[in-house]
């Protein structure tokens, strides 16, 4: 894929808000349909949402492709994982086998998977230059946020406009569903202090257990976020600052890959924690770009539920799932694609020859 590059600042101010009226004429045409209305309840919310943003009745999101972002932290040198730094290069070779969880559940769901290199702290030029994966690789893992920035401000940006051009390329090769995914030893902590720094609400609320930390570990990552949060002082006003400050270089790719998802007008399912966290960088850049979302599921993470309430979305699923690499996001998708299927392929009471039903609108 070639990347035609769109700057930060171009693809925000591209990004405009769903429209309403395609809103009420899809909500029109699903209460018209050969079913007691609202009786497929929230999966009518999820056709009327794609058809608002394809602009049309007959939605199509066959095309499904989940984007598995990978990077590397230096705050794991503080000990807030169980697992070593090296799993995050042995992921991405596992991704590439067809080994791991996003692998079988993308192929349930007939989703493409695609891997990238954001910032992994390992050579992976033998897989980039094989078409195994792609490299955006904005350096060989974050820097230790307690000992200040975990990168420079215009390795932020980098990072943000790396998913956006990743989204554009997608969509040009007829991409038409976008899912976000992760792989990165010790990212909930940075994805915890996001949140935190967004949010104001306090570290230990935000802040899980990951990969199935002990107490003594947990409470070490509460101390070492909040150090992060203290030596930084991220502006909450300022999500680039936030992301530079105490993020990672692939949350940061997920974040520029739901702006990319919006400015292109591709509806983008969210993932779980990590994912979540790329999402709220993303919806304080851009807030429109909400509208583009899907929340797939609800992560075991604890702080995944402020995530979701500061975006407002509700999720579709929740398996007590804690995975990521986007794993939860190709599940999803089978469900946007019923919901696209039911406005696209269903008759209407007219159409069928059926007697209309005279229950209320699912939605006013």
């Amino acid at each position: 894929m070639l990347a035609v590059e769109l700057k930060l600042e171009d693809a925000v101010k591209g990004i405009r808000p769903v429209d309403g009226e395609w809103r009420r004429r899809a909500r029109e045409h699903l209460n018209n349909l050969a079913i007691p209305v609202g009786s497929l309840g929230r999966l009518l919310d999820i056709a009327e949402q794609l058809a608002a943003i394809k602009e049309s009745l007959k939605p199509s999101v066959g095309k499904k492709v989940v984007v598995t972002m990978a990077g590397d932290h230096g705050v794991v040198e503080e000990g807030v994982s169980t697992c070593p730094r090296e799993v995050t290069l042995q992921m991405v070779y596992n991704f590439v086998a067809g080994g791991a969880g996003i692998n079988a559940l993308a192929g349930a769901a007939g989703a493409r998977v695609v891997v990238v290199d954001m910032g992994v702290a390992g050579d992976l030029k033998e897989l980039v230059e094989q078409g195994k994966i792609l490299s955006r690789k904005v350096d060989f893992g974050t820097r230790n946020m307690t000992r200040g920035p975990a990168m420079t401000r215009q390795q932020a940006v980098q990072a943000l406009e790396a998913g956006i051009d990743i989204a554009g390329d997608l969509v040009r090769e007829g991409a038409e569903l976008l899912g976000t995914g992760d792989m990165g030893i010790g990212n909930t902590t940075p994805s915890s202090a996001v949140l935190a720094a967004l949010s104001g609400l306090p570290v230990r609320q935000v802040t899980g257990r990951g990969t199935g930390i002990d107490d003594e570990t947990l409470d070490r990552k509460v101390r070492v976020i909040e150090r992060a949060l203290a030596v930084n002082r991220p502006d909450p006003q300022d999500p680039v600052d936030v992301l530079a400050k105490v993020g990672g270089f692939e949350i940061g790719g997920i974040a520029g890959l739901i702006l990319g998802a919006a400015y292109y007008r591709v509806p983008v399912v969210v993932d779980g924690f990590i994912s979540t966290a790329g999402a709220l960088l993303a919806k304080h850049i851009a807030p429109q770009c909400v509208d583009y979302m899907i929340a797939a599921h609800r992560s075991m993470e604890y702080g995944h539920r402020y995530m979701l309430e500061e975006l407002g979305l509700q999720p579709l699923l929740d398996l007590n799932m804690r995975l990521g690499e986007g794993t939860g996001a190709a599940l999803a998708m089978c469900i946007v694609e019923g919901a696209a299927r039911v406005i696209r392929e269903m008759l209407t009471f007219e159409e069928a020859g059926v007697a209309r039903n005279k229950s209320r609108e699912y939605a006013v």
